[in-house]
Parts: structure tokens; C-alpha cells; sequence
């Protein structure tokens, strides 16, 4: 794999539940609303361990690979573009990113950009579509 080894975490308060964090993370049709990258088709409603999906960030495509879930943790593994894992973990008000891998892509970048669209996913109003 080429690009350089790296390494983030980031904490940020967020005024969402803990089941709130949750389904924006797992559910499929919520992750779709503010992850920045585009997500392959024929997602489960909720992801599952060995679940796989690709995302795309541009012409740049990241394998995923749920590796754990349970009521506050999901951990990825990521081929292709990143070689390496993030892993979620949240709680009531807050969320943690932990992104750890080799790619040409900035993630520390990636990672804060993903966050902030996270918490105003979960701050503005919106009607959930089913």
C-alpha cells in the first residue's frame, strides 16, 4: 500500500442520545445522510459484524468491513484506499473517532470533516425517511 502510516482520534460533544449516535452510525439510510463518501448498494437496515460495503470518496474507493458492534462501539476494518480500521465509540452528548491506517488520503482531514457533518446531521431537523 502506498502513502504514509496514520494515525487520529477525535472527541467531540454532540446534543444527540446515545440511541441517536447509534442508528446515525448503523443504520445505512441515516449514514447515507451525512457521511461525506458514497456508499455501495445493498446495505442491511442495520450493519452487522461481516457485513462489507465500499465507499467512494471521489474515484478513491475504501473497502469496510464491520468487524464489532455492540450499543456503543463499531469497528471497521478498511482495505483498498486506507489499509487500517476506524473505530467509533459514543455515549450520551458525545462521540469518539480512532482512525488508524496507511493511505495517500489526509485522513485527519476526512475524519473531522466526518464529524462535523455528524453532529449537524443530528442537530438539524429533519423528517426521517423510511
Amino acid at each position: 500500500m502506498l502513502g504514509t502510516f496514520q494515525q487520529s482520534s477525535l472527541r467531540i460533544e454532540i446534543n444527540a442520545t446515545e440511541q441517536a449516535l447509534r442508528d446515525s452510525l448503523l443504520r445505512p439510510h441515516q449514514l447515507r445522510q451525512w457521511l461525506p463518501q458514497k456508499l455501495s448498494d445493498g446495505l442491511p437496515e442495520e450493519l452487522q459484524v461481516g457485513t462489507t460495503f465500499t465507499s467512494w470518496l471521489g474515484p478513491i474507493a475504501v473497502q469496510h468491513q464491520v468487524d464489532r458492534v455492540d450499543s456503543t462501539c463499531l469497528r471497521l476494518l478498511l482495505s483498498q484506499g486506507i489499509d487500517g480500521f476506524h473505530e467509533w465509540h459514543w455515549g450520551e452528548g458525545w462521540i469518539q473517532s480512532r482512525l488508524e491506517g496507511i493511505s495517500l488520503l489526509p485522513l485527519n482531514l476526512g475524519q473531522t470533516f466526518s464529524l462535523l457533518r455528524l453532529r449537524q446531521f443530528l442537530t438539524t431537523p429533519h423528517s426521517e425517511a423510511h
